[in-house]
């Protein structure tokens, strides 16, 4: 039987997991929800590059039917779209938490 170690043992590995979220620190609550906003925003932009790919293989592989091309672009063209709307919320988040850290000096 194997056993965790001794850290772990103690508080189920919390310490660890605040350290690496900043939870029960000092860091101030605004740039934690910021760095949230980072990550779901970066794992959108993943789902939409994957889905440009998908819909540039779908058009690889069309054969030339017209059908198959024709959703194939307007799945690209709505995966394209979806990402101009993640960056514009990035950039949007981006400029409102940096402005919130900067006037309140990082004390919310």
């Amino acid at each position: 039987m194997l056993y965790a170690p001794a850290a772990l043992a103690q508080n189920g590995g919390l310490d660890t997991f605040g350290g690496n979220t900043n939870l029960g620190t000092n860091v101030p609550v605004i740039e934690t929800v910021a760095n949230i906003i980072n990550i779901l925003l970066g794992f959108l932009g993943v789902i939409a590059i994957i889905i440009i790919i998908v819909a540039g293989f779908q058009w690889m592989t069309a054969g030339g039917n017209e059908e198959k091309i024709a959703g194939a672009k307007k799945m690209l063209g709505a995966a394209v779209i979806g990402l101009v709307i993640i960056l514009a919320a990035y950039a949007i988040a981006s400029f409102v938490v940096g402005n919130l850290i900067t006037e309140t000096g990082g004390a919310i």
